[in-house]
């Protein structure tokens, strides 16, 4: 009979992935802050375009 022996570790057990946490309502501030900055990046393109129909081509 042997004098000692060796555990059999078994592989760690594989899991499906983590639930994740619902997500808060966004704040009033960080609303507020999305508004303003859609309404100037559109503002920006609106500008482009104006700018673009200004030029006048190269003769």
């Amino acid at each position: 009979m042997p004098a000692f022996t060796f555990e059999k570790i078994s592989p760690p057990v594989r899991r499906g992935p983590a639930a994740t946490p619902p997500k808060k309502p966004r704040g009033l501030i960080s609303q507020m802050i999305d508004r303003f900055a859609e309404r100037r990046a559109r503002r920006a393109l609106q500008d482009q375009a104006v700018m673009r129909r200004d030029e006048k081509p190269a003769e």
